[in-house]
Parts: structure tokens; sequence; C-alpha cells
């Protein structure tokens, strides 16, 4: 437990196999109660990998999509009566030593949703990083801002930390199709935004690795309209 909480690490990865032992690795077992690893439908060695290196596996089955996976990840955590969730990536892009930076602000100021942000002071990025996410990372949260009432300076980095109680509330509603590629996470940034729920940020560090290795498996149109359409279908009322 940290702090009298049940924490759990959701890390959703497909194909990740030369990456995932890496992200366990370096989570520490104390900090935290479970680290779920969600295979998405890896056809490599993902799943035994995770395994061998002491997390749960979760296996999908198929390709489901991020969104999908964190799903199946919060009913999970949800059912084994975790109280707090932490995303990070299986790509061994996020710092795992940095989970308390998430969970102290929800843990001692009762944050309802905490947010990493490698654009605040003490944050930041490196490796390659390319053009277009460096261009698309700072336009977003200036987009989301505008819908959400409140200066954001990030909203597409996935690690953050979160009660799980807000799925409580009825009108987060995380079992829509749509939301099954990367909405889900704007998606329930922006509801906990104009519901009124207490969400702050606070500086990580993400590391992009070289391009030869591969650093995103997302496609520039299709997923990154996946990341904007919450933004305007929950923004403009069109989807709950």
């Amino acid at each position: 437990m940290y702090k009298g909480k049940r924490v759990i690490v959701l890390v959703p990865a497909c194909n990740e196999e030369a990456k995932i032992g890496k992200v366990v690795e370096r989570t520490d077992p104390d900090l935290i109660d479970t680290l779920l690893v969600i295979d998405d439908g890896a056809t490599d060695a993902t799943a035994r990998v995770a395994r061998d290196r002491g997390a749960e596996v979760m296996s999908l089955g198929k390709v489901m999509g991020v969104g999908a996976a964190l799903r199946a990840g919060i009913n999970y955590a949800r059912r084994t009566e975790h109280d707090l969730g932490v995303i990070v990536a299986g790509n061994n892009k996020d710092d795992p030593s940095e989970i308390p930076r998430l969970l102290d602000p929800i843990c001692d100021q009762d944050y309802d949703l905490v947010m990493g942000s490698r654009f605040l002071a003490g944050g930041g990025y490196g490796g390659d990083m390319p053009f277009y996410r460096k261009l698309a990372t700072r336009l977003h949260p200036w987009l989301m801002s505008r819908f959400a009432g409140k200066r954001l300076t990030e909203t597409t980095n996935g690690f953050r930390a979160f009660k799980l109680s807000l799925l409580d509330d009825e009108r987060i509603n995380l079992n829509q199709r749509w939301l099954d590629a990367y909405g889900l996470e704007v998606y329930l940034l922006l509801k906990v935004l104009r519901l009124g729920y207490r969400h702050t940020e606070v500086p990580c560090t993400k590391i992009y690795p070289p391009k030869h290795v591969g650093n995103t498996k997302m496609k520039p149109v299709i997923d990154w309209w996946s990341i904007l359409r919450p933004v305007f279908l929950v923004g403009t009322g069109l989807r709950r």
C-alpha cells in the first residue's frame, strides 16, 4: 500500500518484448500492490517477458486498442478493490520512479486525478521525439483548455494517477467502443475537468528512444483523430 491506499499500475502493451521487461524492473514493488500488464494481442513474447519479471498479465487474445486494454485493466482494478490506478507506458518512455509524484497529491491533498506533464518546470523529454508529436502535444492542451475551462500543459501523456472511485460516477462512461483506441485517456481527463473533480499536474519526464528502435505505434492521421475526437464530441455535448 502507498499511504494507506491500494495501488495498481496498469501497463497496456502490444509487441513490446524488448521493452516491457525494463518497465517491470524499473517499477518499485514496495510502492504498489499490483503491476498489471495488459497484453493487447501481442504476437511476440510480451506476456512471457512481463510475467517472468514478476508482473501479473492479462491477455486480451487479440488487438483491441490501448483504450480497450486500459478499460479491461480498470475493470479488473475495481473488481479487486484497489483504490488508485496509475497508467504507465509499456514502451519504457515513462519513469516509474516518478510514480510518487502522481500519488502524493491524491493521498495528501485529496486530488482526484493527477497528470504527469513534461512541460512543467522540473519535467522534460528527451530522445528522438518526432516533430509532429512535438507540435501535437502542445496544440492538444491548448485546444482542450478551451473546452475544459482550465489552463492545461499536458493532455496526451498517459502517465497519470487517479482515484478508481471516479468510475462510480455514472456520468463517466468508459464502456464506449469509440474510446477503444487512444481516446479513452483524453475522455477521462476531460470528464474529470468538466464535472468539477479535483485535477492537478506534476512534472515528469518522457524519453523517446532512437528512431531505429521504434518509438511509437501511433498512426499520425487515424490515431491522432482518436485523440482529438473526445475533445470535440464531449466538449460540444454530442457524446457523454
